[in-house]
């Protein structure tokens, strides 16, 4: 008989279509009564396939006495109980992967979109209203700043990138980096104040939570663009929104949002703002890979074999 498996949240659909030809899969987000369908299953369930950003409940973990594995499409950051699948002796997955590349592309795509005005110039020829006149000017990229916060790995591939513009590139974090050329801002309103472009790409934590705030995007200023694709809570939204309503800030690019996925209409009627829907790690080759590796978890598992990526 196939091991039952439970699938909390939809994943990659090629992967999923595997799942169901090696497993006997039950797909929770469809179900028309979720609790229902626990009650039948949850006897069964041998192994629970999530995403990283959604996880799993510590409720849903006690109340699946047969559960061995929890399959993570994607990584996990705070969202599965460790302590709680660590006694009951559930192994946990991940599938750690190399975004760097795809999600400092989306940055850098943002940053061109909102400071070229690319959207807003497709809805302008869309809306027929090139036939009436010029889109006004937006701004050059080359010989501007791009200040970044936080230059990990990805911050590092957005100031890559920025330097192939022609940008000059300084950063924030919570120390200087070695051997790095760009020049640091200890002082996170001042690399706003020299900063053309101000984009986030820090990790979200205690410490950084609300980090750039009405004060911060005032020192950017009325020429300023803000890009965010690192995660929503890391900017007081509302200050934000405000910013870009009072003219105070001159656009921005947005793949991250507070209570994803919904986002504040206020931000819908805003020209000078590109929104995108949480992609800088979607791309194909980056779910493929997600696939491979959960599916090799699970199939290694239940071969009586170590799982080729826990997480620990």
């Amino acid at each position: 008989m196939k091991p039952q498996v439970l699938v909390l949240v939809p994943i990659y659909a090629p992967t999923l279509a595997e799942l169901e030809h090696e497993f006997t899969v039950h797909r929770l987000w469809e179900a028309r009564d979720a609790n229902a369908l626990l009650k039948e299953v949850s006897g069964n369930v041998r192994a629970v396939v999530t995403s990283g950003s959604s996880g799993i409940a510590a409720e849903l973990i006690e109340a699946l006495p047969k559960l061995e594995i929890i399959g993570c499409f994607g990584n996990p950051r705070g969202t599965v109980d460790l302590a709680l699948t660590k006694r009951r002796g559930v192994v946990v997955t991940n599938t750690p992967d190399s975004i760097t590349a795809d999600v400092a592309d989306l940055a850098m795509g943002l940053i061109v979109a909102v400071m070229r005005r690319i959207a807003e110039a497709d809805r302008y020829v869309r809306a027929g209203r090139w036939l009436s006149g010029l889109l006004p000017p937006g701004s050059g990229l080359g010989g501007k700043t791009c200040g970044i916060i936080g230059l990990g790995a990805i911050g590092s591939g957005i100031a890559k990138r920025a330097e192939a513009f022609r940008m000059t590139v300084r950063y924030h974090g919570p120390r200087r980096k070695e051997g790095v050329g760009y020049a640091f801002d200890p002082d996170l309103e001042r690399l706003a104040r020299e900063s053309d472009c101000l984009v986030v790409a820090c990790p979200s934590t205690p410490q950084t939570r609300g980090l750039v705030n009405a004060r911060i995007l005032d020192a950017l200023g009325a020429d300023g663009y803000f890009v965010n694709i690192a995660r929503g809570p890391i900017v007081d939204e509302q200050a934000l929104i405000a910013a870009l309503r009072e003219r105070r800030i001159a656009g921005a690019g947005l793949d991250v949002f507070w209570d994803e996925p919904r986002v504040p209409a206020a931000l819908f009627t805003m020209e000078q703002v590109v929104l995108a829907p949480h992609i800088g790690s979607t791309t194909r080759e980056v779910r493929e890979e997600r696939g491979r590796k959960l599916l090799a978890n699970l199939r290694a598992h239940f071969a009586g074999k170590p799982v080729p990526t826990p997480l620990t």
